[in-house]
């Protein structure tokens, strides 16, 4: 299995951008990790942009304010079981500052909330990667996760 994170937008702050890099690499050491990010458009055009980019076999998990949330072990187990199914990619896709377009969201497996708060994309991405990270560490009993 793959890790394939879809998000609207750049992170350009050098700071955010090397903590993203950081946990990139490290979720690399358990499987690859590929990051991939989406110029803005109109919704039509951006929706184009992301089907083309989730590959066949893949779970999508949409990130929403009222989506669903779970807990670091939850999403832990979340991630164990795509590995289990033998799922070819686990895809994330973070929209822009208008979400994700609606048939997009139809293609997602799970609607995934980080909170109840809005966060801004780079942050979003920076709190998603650091997960994902973690729930490898939960799945192999590693300590970064207490």
């Amino acid at each position: 299995m793959k890790v394939i994170l879809i998000a609207v937008g750049r992170v350009k702050e050098p700071g955010l951008r090397e903590a993203v890099n950081d946990y990139v690499g490290r979720i690399g050491r358990y499987l690859p990790m590929e990051e991939i990010e989406l110029k803005d458009a109109p919704e039509a055009e951006l929706e184009q942009r992301f089907l083309r980019r989730i590959p066949p076999r893949s779970r999508v998990v949409a990130l929403e304010v009222e989506g669903r949330a779970l807990s670091s072990q939850g999403l832990a187990d979340y991630v164990g079981r795509a590995q289990g199914d033998g799922v070819g990619a686990l895809v994330f896709l973070i929209g822009g500052a208008y979400g994700l377009p609606p048939a997009v969201r139809k293609q997602a497996h799970l609607e995934l909330s980080l909170s109840k708060m809005t966060l801004p994309h780079r942050l979003a991405r920076l709190f998603l990667a650091e997960q994902i990270y973690r729930a490898f560490t939960i799945l192999r009993g590693e300590p970064y996760s207490h």
